[in-house]
C-alpha cells in the first residue's frame, strides 16, 4: 500500500515515515502521522482543490506531488507529528501556489518591453508623401488619355472586365480592346516616365 507515497518521496524516505498497517487513523492530536494514510485520505481533497485554482489537471497533481514530498522531508527524521494535517496540507498548498504566482510575475515583469523602449513600426512619412505623389502623377495621366481608351482600360484594371465584355460593351472587337489596352499602357508608360 506503499507504492504511492514510495513514488512521491523515495522508498528510504517513506519507510522512516510509514506506520503499521493497523494504526488508527489521525484523529488524535499530535499523534504520529502516517504518510500513507494521509496521502490516501488527504490526496483527493488537495486535488480537487488545487484542479479548481489552477485550472489545470496536471498542475494540480504536480503541485500535489510536491505537498506530499514536503511533508515526506519533514518526517524523514523521525515520525511526523500534526495536530492538523488538513490544515498543514492546506497551508503547503497555499504557499507554493503563492510561490508559483510570484514565479509567474517575475518572469512576466522579466520579459516585459516597455513600449517607449522598443522600436514600433509607425508610418512612413516620406512613403506616404510618395504615394501620395504618385496617385497624383497617375491621374494627371490617366486624364492625358483619349475619353475611349481611357474607358477601356479603366473597364479593364479596376472594374476587372476581360476584353470580351469589354468588347461586348463598347462594340469593339477583343483586338480592337486589346489595340486601345496597348495604346493606354504605352501612353501612361511614357508620361510617368517622364516626370
Amino acid at each position: 500500500m506503499h507504492g504511492s507515497v514510495r513514488a512521491l518521496a523515495g522508498a528510504s524516505e517513506v519507510e522512516r515515515v510509514s506506520c503499521p498497517a493497523d494504526a488508527p487513523p489521525n484523529d488524535a492530536s499530535s499523534a504520529p502521522v502516517c504518510l500513507d494514510t494521509l496521502y490516501r485520505e488527504e490526496s483527493p481533497r488537495l486535488l480537487s482543490s488545487l484542479i479548481r485554482k489552477t485550472a489545470s489537471r496536471e498542475d494540480a497533481r504536480d503541485l500535489v506531488h510536491e505537498i506530499f514530498c514536503r511533508v515526506a522531508r519533514l518526517g524523514a527524521a523521525g515520525s511526523l507529528r500534526l495536530e492538523r494535517p488538513q490544515a498543514y496540507l492546506s497551508r503547503i498548498a497555499t504557499n507554493l501556489l503563492r510561490d508559483r504566482a510570484k514565479r509567474a510575475a517575475r518572469h512576466m515583469t522579466a520579459s516585459h518591453v516597455a513600449a517607449d523602449e522598443s522600436m514600433l513600426p509607425g508610418i512612413d512619412q516620406q512613403r506616404l508623401l510618395e504615394s501620395r505623389d504618385m496617385l497624383t502623377r497617375v491621374e494627371a495621366a490617366m486624364l492625358k488619355l483619349r475619353p475611349k481608351t481611357r474607358e477601356i482600360f479603366m473597364a479593364h484594371r479596376i472594374d476587372g472586365l476581360s476584353y470580351a465584355e469589354i468588347a461586348e460593351r463598347t462594340g469593339l472587337s477583343i483586338k480592337g480592346v486589346e489595340k486601345q489596352m496597348s495604346k493606354a499602357i504605352a501612353q501612361l508608360d511614357r508620361l510617368l516616365d517622364r516626370d
